[in-house]
Parts: structure tokens; C-alpha cells; sequence
């Protein structure tokens, strides 16, 4: 969508559909992504603690390197040094490995997983698909296509990348899995407050090794995350406000851009120092809510990229179209199925597990 129309999608939604439609959808988002952001910047408080720092230096200076690379740094740039940090992800394939688990059982359990039916399984489910495939990541994706400039000549290159970045993503996240599942679970752990609980639990389990390695991933992804998040939510409002919305600008050129990408850096990182903020409630909330947006995200994807007027010979394929339509339908059906567990008095459950 990006490439075939050059522009980015909360643009194209607010073309397409209307300012009103586009306003609502940007509050929508702006609400979910701070809980991401805070999310991510608790997770750079987390792993830092982990090797004795204190989280009113390490998010300081986190939030200042986070502004400044994005601040200074021109779009190739800034994308270029989050690819090197995305390196730093495979720190979480060593810990899985150096956990020991039953391989042939993290792939069994893959394809045939444990099923539960109570409203706290449909939560956690709900929030692992939404931080999966978080609609944020649906702007960003867009808006760095239209910043590098990419034509449909190209495409085949762009959808490659893709492509390769999202097997990335998985095998992280299984790897995650599975070091917790191959540790924590089998030590019958369930009381993990934060991240930092998780890899500090690894070390007597797995070894000093998986504990670092776990630390070093979770400061990485947390650096990462805390940085393309309010850069997407940025790019989210300034392009359905219409205005300038670009790295490649200055800041007297896109002064609402970045001001307002400041804004979400400060807040967020300003309400982590708070004490008593719950932390893992927010990851756990935010992500939740990823997923009940997702499926809203997905039809006006659907709806723009099957646009014959838009898209051309690129509209979408009826393959992806079924995979797309599949998967919001199956998150309508978990969000209603969660709800209606929930009104038939069954509570929803976030004590010792969930904090």
C-alpha cells in the first residue's frame, strides 16, 4: 500500500474515509501506544537493575540517546542503527539453547498448544497476538516505506525484507518461549512481576551465561521498541492531521513531528520514574488492547488494498486477502469469547501471575 501510493496509511485512512473516522482512530492509538511506550521504557528500568543500575539513571539516559538518534539522524541512519540493534535479538536464541529444553517438545506444544477456555487464557492470548502483531507496526512499516522512497519497481526487494525480518521476529519470540517454558515452567515459577524477575530466575535454573544473554535482549528490545513506537504513534497523528511527518526533515521544517515525538519520549519516560507504577499491568493492558484494535487496523487494510483505483495490478491477492479476513475474524472471536465469559460472571484474573 505503501509503495504502490507513496504515502502512509493513516494519510490514505483519512483521505479514504474522513477526518471524524481518522480522529477517532488516532485517539485509539495514541491511548494504546503510550501503554507500549511505557511498556518498553519499563523494560529498559528492568534490565538495567539487573546489573545494578538504578532506573532513575537508566531511563534518563535512555530517553536522551533514544531522542537524540532520531532527532539528529536522517531516516537511513536511524533505520541502519535499528538493525544493528536488532542483532542484539539473537542473544535470545543463546538463552533458549543454553536453557536445555526438550526441543521436540517446544514443537510439539507449537502446533498442538494447551487450550483453556477461562477468561484469563483468552486474555493472555489475546495480548500475545496484539504485541505480535501490534497495529502500530502496521504505520511504521507503511510510513518507512514511503521515507525510503520505494516504488512498485522495487517491490519484490521491500516485500524480501519483510519477509526476512518477520522469521527474525518469530524465532525470537518462540526462543523466548521457550527459555522460559524449559526454566520457569518446569520449576513450577509463576509469580514473575516484571521481565527482570523472568531473567533473574533463569540464573540458578540455566546458568550466569542464559542470564545475561536474557538481560542484554531484553535492553536491546526494550531500546528498540522505546524508540519506533512514538516514532510510529507520531507518524499516526501528524499524517492524519495532514502536516509534515518525516526524518528526513529539519525540525524547524517539521516542528509538530518532532515536538510531538519529544512529548511521548518525556511523558513516558517521566511516568516510569514514578514509584508504585505497575508495571507489568501496563505491558500486560496494552497489549490486550493491540489486540482488540488489530482486527479495526486489518479492515481498513483490507478495504485500501483491494482498491483496484489504489492499487492496480497490486491489489491484493485472494490468498492474503483469506489470511488477512481469517485472522481478524479469529480476534473478533477470541475478543467476543472473552466478553462473554466476562458477563457470564466469570472475573477476569490479574493477581500473582500478572501484576
Amino acid at each position: 500500500l505503501g509503495v504502490v501510493t507513496g504515502k502512509g496509511l493513516s494519510d490514505l485512512i483519512r483521505e479514504e474515509f474522513g477526518f471524524r473516522t481518522t480522529f477517532f482512530l488516532m485517539l485509539a492509538l495514541l491511548a494504546v501506544n503510550f501503554g507500549n511506550i511505557l511498556a518498553e521504557f519499563a523494560g529498559v528500568a528492568a534490565a538495567m537493575q539487573l546489573f545494578g543500575v538504578s532506573k532513575y539513571i537508566s531511563v534518563p539516559l535512555a530517553a536522551l540517546l533514544i531522542w537524540g538518534v532520531v532527532l539528529r539522524g536522517r531516516y537511513r541512519t536511524v533505520e541502519r542503527i535499528f538493525l544493528v540493534g536488532c542483532l542484539f535479538y539473537f542473544s535470545y536464541v543463546l538463552s533458549a539453547v543454553l536453557a536445555e529444553p526438550d526441543w521436540w517438545q517446544a514443537a510439539y506444544h507449537t502446533v498442538r498448544p494447551t487450550v483453556e477456555w477461562n477468561t484469563t487464557y483468552l486474555l493472555l492470548v489475546i495480548g500475545l497476538v496484539g504485541s505480535t502483531i501490534a497495529p502500530w507496526q502496521f504505520f511504521y512499516l507503511q510510513a518507512g516505506e514511503v521515507e525510503r522512497g520505494i516504488r512498485p519497481a522495487q517491490y519484490r526487494r521491500a516485500h524480501a525484507d519483510l519477509i526476512s525480518g518477520t522469521v527474525v521476529l518469530m524465532t525470537t519470540i518462540f526462543c523466548i518461549m521457550v527459555a522460559c517454558a524449559a526454566t520457569l515452567h518446569q520449576a513450577g515459577i509463576t509469580n514473575i512481576a516484571d521481565a527482570a524477575d523472568a531473567a533473574l530466575a533463569l540464573r540458578p535454573l540455566a546458568g550466569d551465561y542464559a542470564f545475561v544473554l536474557f538481560a542484554v535482549g531484553l535492553l536491546m528490545a526494550s531500546l528498540l521498541a522505546a524508540s519506533i513506537v512514538p516514532l510510529s504513534t507520531t507518524y499516526v497523528i501528524c499524517e492524519g492531521l495532514g502536516v509534515e511527518a518525516s526524518l528526513d526533515r529539519s525540525f524547524r521544517e517539521a516542528p509538530t513531528f518532532y515536538s510531538l515525538y519529544t512529548a511521548l519520549i518525556v511523558v513516558g519516560a517521566g511516568l516510569i520514574l514514578l514509584p508504585g507504577t505497575p508495571l507489568v499491568r501496563v505491558m500486560v493492558v496494552s497489549q490486550v488492547i493491540n489486540g482488540f484494535l488489530l482486527p479495526v487496523v486489518l479492515v481498513f487494510l483490507l478495504v485500501l488494498t483491494n482498491r483496484s483505483d489504489l492499487m492496480g495490478q497490486w491489489r491484493n491477492t485472494s490468498v492474503r486477502n483469506a489470511i488477512a479476513w481469517t485472522t481478524a475474524g479469529a480476534m473478533i472471536v477470541l475478543s467476543l469469547g472473552l466478553l462473554i465469559l466476562f458477563l457470564a460472571g466469570h472475573p477476569i484474573v490479574m493477581g500473582a501471575n500478572i501484576r
